[in-house]
């Protein structure tokens, strides 16, 4: 079964908490839980987290926001990879840590990297105490990439292989788990699972990889050898760590000049055909076949009710027909079917 089987029957929008363990901001605890309580009125099913989100802070706040509401109306997945101490890091530990700072204002716990097997069902109970829950229904191997472990990546991912991806494997079987994957920035490290011939992943959190800036790679390696092997694809980050949606930031650090130049361009095409940029970001993710779903992130509730009419808003066809001619998107890039 793919993914999309594993997901509460159309489902197409989930939601990312990267932001719930204090991405870029120290966010208010009450503005935090109003906003999972926000996605859940707006009928969000599906929520991703992880413990390297702000040291396990937004697993906590995630498993509080969800107490109230039974386990079977959601499905929720984390990822392993990595497991939190209860050891304090010093502060300029955390600010020159992973991902630059970007989760400087979350707990202040130790964070070891650990793909073995023991770390992996370490990693999973300690996840499970802080969502408050008995399950999990999909458990993503988080970032064994280039972006995180540079030249080293490989070795991360051959340990990850004799580690996380078998200890996975066997709690999928014995049904603990529904499916497992990859949960990553990067394509290299998908094409290399589907690969391997030892064992077969269900799926793949893709981040930023295939959003309205950023899909040519994805688009002609990833993407075939996914659909050929039925695993389909979450996608995580469609609005490029914020700059699609007004912000300052691409993968997750500040936006170069080409691309606010490009972005630029693309709100150009986009207020001519009084379309906004946010439902032309989440649209064209959807529009391809091999994406069971997108996971916008958010801190605010009032960005829920936003993604929400984004994914249902009218995009006439001469959008997405001038976007095509001036070469923002793929000539082979899947549209919305009214394109």
């Amino acid at each position: 079964m793919s993914i999309k089987d594993k997901l509460p029957a159309g489902t197409v929008l989930g939601f990312g908490t990267a932001p719930l363990g204090n991405m870029f901001r120290n966010i208010p605890e009450k503005e935090a839980l109003a906003t999972v309580e926000a996605a859940w009125n707006q009928g969000v099913r599906y929520f991703d987290t992880a413990p390297l989100y702000g040291a396990g802070l937004s697993e906590i706040r995630l498993g509080e926001a969800l107490a109230g509401h039974k386990r079977d109306e959601y499905v929720l997945s984390t990822k392993v990879g990595r497991v939190i101490l209860d050891e304090i890091e010093d502060a300029e530990a955390r600010d020159l840590g992973e991902k630059g700072g970007v989760f400087a204002f979350g707990r202040p716990n130790k964070i070891v990297n650990d793909y073995s097997a023991d770390a992996t069902l370490r990693s999973i109970e300690d996840s499970l105490q802080r969502l408050k829950t008995d399950r999990l229904d999909i458990v993503w191997v988080h970032d064994v990439a280039q972006d995180f472990y540079g030249d080293e990546w490989l070795s991360v991912f051959e340990s990850a292989r004799r580690g996380a991806f078998r200890a996975l494997t066997r709690l999928r079987e014995e049904g603990v788990i529904k499916a497992w994957g990859l949960g990553v920035n990067r394509v290299e490290p998908c094409e290399l699972l589907l690969d391997l011939s030892e064992t077969k992943p269900d799926g793949f959190l893709l981040a930023g990889r295939y959003s309205l800036l950023d899909h040519d790679r994805a688009l002609q390696r990833l993407m075939p050898s996914a659909a050929a092997q039925n695993v389909e694809i979450v996608a995580g980050g469609p609005y490029s760590s914020g700059v699609l949606a007004g912000g300052a930031n691409f993968e997750y650090q500040k936006a170069s000049p080409e691309i606010l130049e490009k972005v630029a361009r693309i709100k150009a095409i986009a207020d001519r055909h009084n379309v906004s940029v946010k439902a032309a970001a989440l649209q064209f993710v959807l529009a391809n076949p091999v994406v069971a779903a997108v996971i916008p992130g958010a801190s605010k509730p009032e960005r829920i009710a936003e993604d929400h009419a984004a994914v249902t808003e009218v995009i006439p066809a001469d959008f997405w027909r001038e976007l095509r001619e001036q070469h923002l998107v793929a000539a082979s890039a899947p549209l919305p079917a009214n394109a």
